[in-house]
């Protein structure tokens, strides 16, 4: 049930960079026991405006409201008094400290002048008990996968009972079963009045939870309406401003048999003896439920974690990678999902971060022409459209230019197989479509992609074949003619138990 007052919203708000406007008098409003989309292509100005209704940074011009009133200067201290809570899609917790400490921190309960473990253990555990979190409180967070510490970070938010929740990209890194526990989470909370803004780029999410949406685009709002009547193809076209039939390439590949990459036994972490060739001319899709292995498999044939392998062969020739230099080498790239922790230096330009991979194959003392990377930097850029001032620092730029930036920076060391997880994670629509674009079209080079993808949609419409895994096993390998979204579920779920070989 919604009433009419909202809880929080922001009228007329404007923003600049710079000189530049990122937000052009936008208003929203959060209504109590309502689920609002927030969309919009990557740099449309969404994270912008989080920060603006969190206090993060103030606008240049028009108000914040809470409750109706104007805010004069919104901070985060008074955010958070006023029961504002934010999930960002960039984590913020702190890996040394148990989850606990993470879910508490900043708002500890205190007994006699000290930190009161006792009701701070009994606090958190409610707060996990909401999420699914069954890992011990004591557990620091830096042991978790990325999937589990979103729900710590979600879990952070709860803590500390808001009346308006903000979630960006939520369910980007997490499983199947931990969505639906989100999902019948979310129903809850606006059930008690909590008003909730929801931000994702995944349409169907949109669709299921959510009653009413706002479309930024270029800094500018291009629609606030209920979302009755509407479909994801609509919402498609009011954020980019085009059909999106074209999202995914038109089929016509014909992968050799020849394989490019050809393992055999091959353990690494969850995974055991594992057989798979990945063929050259295709993508090859790594299905299945978050944690049955599938990363560990990606980091097994580059070489980043202990591999026992009985043999392999690449491009013909037989070596193991047996360290990530060997598999670079041998023509092998990573792209990690985790883009800001492990795919990029953040703090450095873009240029040094398209150039990175090139430093390591500079012999020993030759000195580096700052004045050939830049203009090699320029061509990556222009090939992936990565616009603006590429002396700036990484981090200034969107999640989708930054996901091109890590995907742009193999291309000049030519590698014969790319090695993908989940690249397309908190990507918006329109570089989504420039992403699967470009992996064909590496793909029908003579090349080959291995993509490792939470998305089923994805792996149905990009993929050649995909193999399927469960319990550290590939159970199925689907051809072209047998995928589906119901096909993948199926194998991933148990109820597929046959395993074909690769």
């Amino acid at each position: 049930m919604t009433s009419t007052a909202p809880l929080l919203a922001a009228r007329g708000v404007s923003k600049a960079f710079f000189g530049n406007p990122v937000l052009r008098e936008v208003s929203i409003a959060l209504l109590p026991g309502r689920v609002h989309a927030l969309l919009g292509e990557n740099g449309a100005g969404k994270s912008t405006l989080i920060n603006l209704l969190s206090g993060a940074l103030p606008p240049d011009g028009g108000t914040i409201e809470v409750d109706g009133r104007p805010v004069s200067r919104m901070t985060p201290a008074g955010a958070r008094q006023a029961g504002i809570a934010v999930v960002q899609q960039e984590l913020s917790l702190t890996a040394s400290l148990s989850i606990a400490e993470n879910i508490g921190l900043g708002a500890y309960p205190h007994r006699f002048g000290l930190i009161d473990y006792g009701e701070l253990a009994a606090r958190a555990k409610a707060a996990c008990d909401l999420v699914g979190l069954y890992e011990p409180l004591s557990t620091p967070v830096g042991r978790l996968s990325l999937g589990r510490r979103q729900m710590v970070e979600i879990a952070k938010a709860l803590y500390r009972n808001p009346r308006v929740l903000i979630l960006d990209e939520p369910t980007s890194s997490l499983s199947a079963t931990e969505t639906k526990i989100l999902t019948d989470l979310l129903e809850k909370l606006r059930g008690q009045g909590i008003a909730i803004l929801y931000i994702s780029h995944r349409l169907n999410e949109v669709m299921t939870l959510c009653q009413h949406v706002t479309v930024l685009k270029d800094g500018i709002c291009t629609a606030d309406r209920s979302l009755e009547g509407t479909d994801a193809a609509g919402l498609v076209r009011l954020m980019v401003g085009r059909d999106p039939g074209d999202l995914f390439p038109q089929w016509q590949s014909s992968p050799s048999v020849t394989p490019a990459v050809a393992v055999r036994n091959l353990s690494a972490g969850l995974m055991h003896d594992v057989d798979l060739d990945i063929r050259t001319g295709e993508v090859l899709g790594i299905g299945g439920l978050v944690g049955q292995g599938q990363e560990d498999l990606l980091l097994g044939l580059y070489g980043a974690i202990p591999a026992r392998i009985a043999s392999a062969t690449v491009n013909g020739v037989s070596g193991l990678p047996g360290g990530v230099p060997k598999a670079n080498a041998l023509g092998l790239a990573y792209v990690p999902a985790d883009r800001k922790r492990e795919g990029l230096h953040l703090i450095h330009s873009i240029v040094t971060n398209l150039m990175l991979p090139g430093f390591a194959r500079l012999p020993a003392l030759k000195p580096r022409s700052r004045r050939a990377e830049r203009e090699a930097a320029g061509r990556l850029a222009a090939q992936f459209g990565i616009k603006g001032d590429l002396g700036r620092a990484a981090q200034a730029l969107s999640g989708g230019n930054q996901q091109k930036v890590a995907l742009a920076k193999w291309m000049p060391h030519d590698p014969l197989v790319l090695l993908l997880n989940d690249p397309t994670r908190g990507v918006d629509v329109e570089t989504k479509r420039e992403i699967y674009h470009m992996l064909r079209n590496f793909a029908a080079a003579g090349k080959a992609v291995v993509l490792l993808s939470s998305d089923t949609p994805e792996l149905v419409h990009l993929c050649d074949r995909v193999a399927v895994i469960r319990e550290g096993r590939i159970v199925a390998m689907l051809e072209r003619g047998g995928l589906s979204e119901e096909a993948i579920v199926s194998a991933a779920m148990g109820a597929d138990r046959q395993k074909v070989a690769a």
